[in-house]
C-alpha cells in the first residue's frame, strides 16, 4: 500500500521532472561550444577542441568588461531600490486602519507585476520619448527635454525605476505577512509607556521583522549578475549600449544575431559560474544572519 501511495506522488512529479531535464538539463551540454571553435556544420563532435582560448579572447575584448560592470551596475541598483522600496511601502500600508482602502491599495500596486515588460516597453517608449508625456510637462515648467532612451547617463536610472514600479508591490509581500506575525501585545506595551506611532515603528516593527529583511538581503545577492534580460531588451537600442548593454543582452546578440557562439557560450558559462558561487555565498549568509536553511 506505502509502494502504491509513493508511486503516485512519483508519477505526478514525472511530468515536471520531464520539462526540467527537457528544457534545462539537456541544453547544458551546450556548454562545451565555450572550449571549441564550434561550427554549425561540424556540430559538436566535429568542431575542433581550443581549450580556454575563447574565455582568454572574452577577457581581451573591451566589451567584456563593459558589459560584466554594467550588468553589477543596474542589478546591484536594483536590489537596493526594490528592498527600500517594497520594505517602505510595507510599513506604511501596515499603518492603515481602514481595510477596503488597504486591499485597494494592495491590488492596485500588485498589479504592474503581471503586465508583460513587451507592453511596458511599450509604455515607457511612449511616455519617456522627446514628445511624451513627460518632457512635455518638463517644457511646461521651462525645463530642457530629456533622452531618457538615448542617453547613457539617464537610461540605467530609468531601468531601475521601471523595475521598482513594476515588482515592488509584489515584492512587499514577504514584508507584510511577516508584520503580521508581530504580537499585538508589543504594541500595546510600547503604547503603555507612552511610544509615538514613529517610536513603535522604529522600537517594535523594525526589530520584529530584521530577521525577515536580512534574509531578502541576503538572498537578493544571488541576483548580482542578473540585471533582466525581457525589460533591457524591450527599452534598449544602440545608444545606450555603453551603459545598457548587460550580460543576457551581450550573449543574445553575440550568439544569435552575430553567431558568435562561442564567444557568447564562453560570457554565459562564466556567468552561470560566478552566480552559482554567489548563490552558495548568500545561502551561507542567511543561513548565519536569519538561521535560514532548505537543506
Amino acid at each position: 500500500m506505502k509502494t502504491r501511495t509513493s508511486l503516485h506522488y512519483h508519477l505526478m512529479l514525472f511530468p515536471g521532472i520531464l520539462l526540467l531535464l527537457i528544457f534545462s538539463i539537456y541544453p547544458m551540454f551546450g556548454i562545451v561550444i565555450a572550449f571549441q571553435d564550434f561550427s554549425p556544420a561540424k556540430g559538436f563532435w566535429g568542431s575542433d577542441w581550443v581549450g580556454l582560448d575563447n574565455f582568454r579572447y572574452m577577457l581581451e575584448i573591451p566589451d567584456s568588461k563593459r558589459v560584466f560592470l554594467n550588468t553589477i551596475f543596474i542589478a546591484v541598483m536594483k536590489i537596493i531600490a526594490s528592498l527600500v522600496a517594497a520594505l517602505t511601502f510595507a510599513l506604511l500600508l501596515n499603518e492603515l486602519r481602514t481595510r477596503f482602502l488597504k486591499r485597494f491599495i494592495q491590488t492596485i500596486v500588485y498589479l504592474p507585476h503581471f503586465i508583460s515588460w513587451v507592453l511596458i516597453g511599450g509604455i515607457v517608449g511612449q511616455m519617456l520619448s522627446l514628445d511624451g508625456v513627460v518632457n512635455q510637462g518638463m517644457k511646461l515648467i521651462g525645463l530642457d527635454p530629456i533622452f531618457f532612451l538615448g542617453d547613457n547617463n539617464w537610461f540605467p536610472f530609468v531601468i531601475v525605476g521601471t523595475d521598482v514600479w513594476k515588482e515592488f508591490g509584489f515584492s512587499a509581500i514577504v514584508f507584510l505577512a511577516a508584520l503580521t506575525g508581530i504580537n499585538p501585545v508589543l504594541y500595546e506595551a510600547a503604547e503603555i509607556d507612552g511610544a509615538s506611532r514613529w517610536q513603535k515603528l522604529r522600537f517594535v516593527t523594525l526589530p520584529a521583522i530584521s530577521a525577515t529583511i536580512i534574509l531578502i538581503a541576503t538572498l537578493s545577492l544571488q541576483n548580482v549578475l542578473n540585471a533582466g534580460f525581457e525589460q533591457v531588451f524591450n527599452l534598449y537600442n544602440t545608444l545606450v549600449y555603453e551603459s545598457g548593454d548587460i550580460i543576457d543582452t551581450y550573449v543574445y546578440r553575440m550568439g544569435l544575431i552575430e553567431s558568435q557562439y562561442e564567444l557568447a557560450t564562453a560570457v554565459g558559462t562564466l556567468k552561470s559560474i560566478v552566480s552559482l558561487i554567489l548563490i552558495y555565498i548568500s545561502y551561507q549568509l542567511a543561513s548565519k544572519f536569519a538561521n535560514y536553511r532548505i537543506f
